[in-house]
């Protein structure tokens, strides 16, 4: 078989330290990257682009930087959706307030206050951890989404509490706003998802990536051995909140182009990467991909079957959706507590290793 270490030498460490060791899976990953860049922008449906492919890469953001914080610092959340929230009324914002600014700019810089949030409501995390950390977090959620439909500034004093997306262009093309072609939402979340998987991948594998995983094995025995714990649960937060603001102002000004933070932000919004997440398998950037890949092609694979194909009606296959949805995390908490990512290493290793024996 052509999937083997034999022959593929390496000569230095950093060869050997590399994300994809193996010359093919750096083939594999650099044929990925280019069909998503310069083929699929051309022959992708408006409703594959819009359907699938722009909530596909959203929720995977959102799902890394939900990773960042359970997967790899240990600190449970489940506000994920109020911050997405900061970011997408942070970026309505900024955008009406500053319209000559680039559009791209005003969603790092969305991050970026996100990531601030994200350190306030991370605070507790140094005395609380476990169920208590994720009752804060809760709450948490439930204030954010309070203050923005309480404090009439942030949408702008509208009469409906909903916020609009107005129109913004990048290199004289439409990136926001009911007249963006589908194809070019996708390349803008793209964009935005391969950078920040780059990040993550980095900052991971880096001195911040093991201080993470040290606090989330044994905290005071990393404390004993020199990691701060206030420096390295906060870095947490705010590295995990820049990526969820990231994704949602995504959401809201590219996705969605108008947002009512109940129905749009709401605990149901927090619950959903929570389960791509652990579907997808703690700590594994993969992980977060393949788990928002699932969840988002699950509702279209039932709607298509069940409601387009054997004519049952939308809110049973909606429930239906729910039940597997649940079992399945039933089934990798118990079988396969890593989920997809560790399926998807051990059907690497037994390829590495056919036909001998595992």
């Amino acid at each position: 078989m052509i999937y083997r270490e034999a022959g593929d030498f390496k000569t230095t460490y950093q060869a050997d330290s590399q994300t994809f060791p193996l010359r093919l899976d750096r083939l594999g990953y650099y044929a990925l990257l280019a069909v998503a860049f310069l083929v699929i922008p051309f022959v992708v449906s408006d409703y594959w682009a819009t359907s699938v492919l722009v909530p596909f890469l959203i929720y995977a953001i959102a799902a890394l930087g939900l990773n960042i914080l359970v997967g790899y610092g240990g600190q449970v959340s489940l506000g994920t959706g109020g911050f997405m929230a900061v970011g997408a009324y942070a970026t309505y914002k900024l955008t009406t307030a500053f319209p000559d600014v680039s559009i791209l700019v005003h969603v790092i810089v969305s991050g970026l206050i996100t990531a601030l949030v994200g350190m306030l409501f991370g605070l507790p995390s140094l005395r609380i951890k476990g169920f208590y950390l994720a009752v804060a977090t809760l709450a948490a959620q439930f204030f954010l989404i309070w203050l923005f439909n309480k404090v009439p500034w942030f949408y702008n004093y509208s009469a409906s509490g909903q916020i609009t997306m107005p129109e913004r262009t990048v290199l004289g093309q439409i990136v926001t706003g009911p007249a963006t072609p589908a194809w070019v939402k996708y390349i803008v979340c793209l964009t935005f998802a391969v950078s920040l998987a780059w990040l993550a991948r980095n900052l991971t594998r880096g001195t911040v990536g093991r201080k993470w995983m040290a606090i989330r094995d044994m905290d005071i025995a990393a404390e004993i051995i020199g990691v701060n714990p206030l420096q390295a649960k906060i870095s947490a937060f705010a590295v995990s909140s820049f990526f969820v603001g990231i994704a949602g102002s995504l959401f809201f000004a590219v996705y969605l182009g108008a947002a009512e933070v109940g129905e749009s932000f709401g605990i149901n919004k927090s619950f959903l990467v929570l389960f791509m997440v652990i579907i997808g398998g703690l700590g594994s950037i993969f992980g977060s991909f393949a788990g928002a890949a699932f969840l988002v092609l699950l509702p279209v694979f039932l709607k298509n079957v069940l409601v387009g194909g054997f004519g049952w009606p939308t809110d049973l296959a909606a429930h239906i959706e729910l039940m597997i949805v649940g079992a399945l995390i039933v089934f990798f908490l118990i079988v396969e507590p890593h989920g997809l990512a560790q399926l998807w290493r051990l059907t690497k290793e037994k390829l590495r290793l056919w036909p001998f024996p595992h």
